[in-house]
């Protein structure tokens, strides 16, 4: 997922995937601590998709109150 990919979403589309992808990231978490996970790399994937869309809502409620 890239930014640019972000952008053309409403805010609420990006809320909606920001609560599916701390899910994943907790399942993740949980995976890693009974020693299941076998894709490591995700882990670290979905933590910066979540500061992505993170990234995104901030820009967008900025340029909100800006204008």
């Amino acid at each position: 997922m890239t930014a640019k990919e972000l952008l053309g979403k409403t805010p609420d589309q990006l809320r909606e995937q920001l609560v599916s992808l701390k899910k994943e990231a907790f399942n993740l978490r949980f995976q890693a601590a009974t020693n299941q996970l076998e894709n490591t790399a995700r882990m670290r994937a979905v933590r910066r998709d979540v500061a992505r869309i993170k990234t995104v809502l901030n820009q967008k409620a900025a340029q909100a109150a800006a204008n």
